[in-house]
């Protein structure tokens, strides 16, 4: 299972990466603009800034919700470095967006995925990546987990390559629940990541060791 981290914050970005576990950024412009991101020009160089943090892929998302727009956004944000996979959303432009760009060898993210049918669609388009939004699914009483098992079943049964990217995760439980059923990918704050190495026992065992030691010395 890769880790990418959810963010536009480039000092998280680079403590996730310091950890040594990170595998890819994903960012959107509402979390640009949590980090004061603004104007095409800064968000363009954010967006290379990140790529040189980090070794893996960048979701990088369009602005544009018509076919033109997009294809002409994603063209230049491909562009702007190898890393970068351009993230489309799933809306029918958005389709045929995604199939234009698996046509030109440019990789694609397709986000705000909220059903299996839409999932199945992307897989055809030939998104490398889909982005089901767990948490937000979970936030109307809606098992957000269980989209991420029908997806993977019907990937499975029909061999395809895209890549299950579970996003909008929002603890640690999330990302053991999305390994368990087979996720590719998770996508979440540093918080969810960081959450993994915590456990009481493994607190008051080293801090047993430590006593034990300095009674020895």
């Amino acid at each position: 299972m890769k880790f990418f981290i959810d963010t536009a914050n480039l000092d998280q970005i680079r403590e996730a990466q310091d950890l040594g576990v990170l595998d890819g950024v994903t960012t959107n412009p509402s979390l640009m603009a949590k980090e004061g991101i603004k104007g095409k020009n800064n968000i363009l160089k954010h967006y290379v800034d990140i790529c040189n943090i980090v070794d893996g892929d960048v979701s990088a998302e369009v602005i544009a919700t018509d076919f033109e727009g997009m294809v002409k956004e994603g063209e230049e944000l491909a562009e702007l470095h190898p890393q970068i996979v351009v993230k489309v959303p799933m809306i029918k432009e958005g389709i045929k967006a995604i199939k234009y760009f698996t046509d030109h060898g440019i990789r694609t993210n397709c986000t705000l995925v909220f059903s299996a049918g839409q999932a199945l669609l992307a897989a055809k388009a030939g998104a490398t990546y889909v982005s089901p939004f767990i948490g937000r699914l979970d936030d109307i009483s809606t098992d957000g987990l269980e989209l991420i098992a029908d997806i993977r079943l019907i990937y499975d049964n029909y061999g395809f390559e895209t890549k299950i990217l579970a996003a909008s995760i929002r603890h640690t439980m999330h990302v053991i629940n999305c390994a368990k059923i087979g996720a590719d990918v998770m996508t979440g704050p540093l918080s969810s990541i960081e959450g993994l190495l915590k456990h009481p026992l493994t607190d008051s065992g080293l801090k047993q060791f430590l006593e034990d030691y300095k009674k020895g010395n």
